[in-house]
């Protein structure tokens, strides 16, 4: 069944990657970009060019798309980039939770992270804010939680590949390794293509060793 999707964070890492498989699939896109940024956007989207922290900019947008995919989020994350998390990810996630409620749509789709996790404790907190706000909305949400998703320009992890194997046969280490697993592009691409065409009815979350399953 083809799909109305409204996407945010259209131009980033995910949403580059997600959108034109949501577009082979046949689902229509409604791509959110800034006006600098348009140019980035996969063929065969509709843009949206509005500003993802106001969302008085594209909530007209917003009505009747079946699915709102919220993708934004701070470049490369990192501890030095606290102020950031709040200042962007969580104005951003807050503004497309309103307009997704009031507009009444139907499942909410949102990138979060792992946790608890002993590092990045700013990011993780508030991711975890978001997810606490879509509960309070209310929303159908699909929640996608992975540490680290592998791809182009996203290398470096997999040198950990051989300690992530080691520490899952070591009992101390096992649910930490599995919990902050590693994930792949394509398996995050798949696992947001199955939640669009999979809507979920109340809350679901996918952990990376759910995420992993994807191919």
């Amino acid at each position: 069944m083809s799909r109305r999707v409204f996407v945010t964070g259209a131009t980033g890492y995910m949403g580059s990657s997600l959108i034109p498989l949501l577009l082979q699939r046949g689902h229509q896109v409604l791509a959110l970009a800034r006006e600098r940024s348009k140019h980035k956007l996969p063929p065969g989207c509709q843009p949206i060019i509005a500003d993802a922290l106001n969302g008085e900019t594209f909530a007209h947008t917003a009505e009747g798309a079946d699915t709102f995919v919220h993708l934004v989020g701070v470049s490369h994350p990192s501890p030095s980039k606290a102020r950031e998390f709040v200042n962007v990810d969580l104005r951003a996630a807050n503004e497309s939770i309103r307009v997704a409620h009031n507009a009444a749509v139907p499942h909410f789709v949102f990138l979060s992270v792992a946790h608890p996790a002993p590092v990045m404790k700013a990011y993780v907190d508030v991711r975890v804010k978001c997810e606490a706000a879509i509960e309070q909305a209310g929303l159908n949400a699909s929640i996608l939680r992975p540490w680290y998703v592998l791809g182009p320009g996203h290398l470096w992890p997999y040198a950990l590949l051989p300690f992530y194997k080691m520490a899952e046969f070591v009992p101390g280490m096992r649910d930490g390794a599995t919990r902050l697993g590693l994930v792949t592009i394509h398996q995050m691409t798949a696992a947001f293509l199955f939640a669009v065409e999979n809507p979920a009815f109340g809350r679901r979350v996918w952990e990376p060793k759910e995420i992993r399953q994807f191919r």
